[in-house]
């Protein structure tokens, strides 16, 4: 049985709402493990968190970001998250990112995002 290497989920949105709405995707239709609170982050941050990660030129700058420790891999992390289709953009982080020790060593220092919004149930049938 091996190690598990934790990942990060760096989550980027037009506005706090949409970034709680995929934080809760995440869990609840993603089935992903939240090793640690969710924290905000600077949106520039996150922005050069995707250049970084991605290696692509930013085609548009986020106005909220939140990040989080995952209690999955980062392989599993990005197959559950090409299965759901959350509202916000989300970079997975694994150890073989340059970032990864940054985030590693500064996560806990960021401060909690307020997760405010409650899930609206609807009647519709899908």
């Amino acid at each position: 049985m091996g190690i598990e290497i934790k990942s990060f989920a760096v989550i980027r949105g037009d506005n706090p709402d949409k970034v709680n709405v995929a934080l809760h995707d995440l869990e609840h239709y993603g089935h992903m493990r939240f090793a640690s609170k969710p924290k905000r982050i600077e949106p520039n941050f996150a922005d050069n968190l995707l250049v970084s990660v991605a290696g692509v030129p930013l085609r548009a700058k986020c106005n909220s970001a939140a990040l989080v420790e995952l209690d999955n891999n980062a392989g599993a992390a990005i197959s559950k998250l090409r299965k759901i289709h959350p509202p916000a953009h989300v970079v997975i982080v694994s150890p073989r990112h340059d970032v990864y020790t940054e985030l590693m060593d500064k996560s806990e220092l960021y401060p909690e995002f307020e997760r405010t919004w409650e899930p609206q149930h609807h009647n519709d049938t899908f």
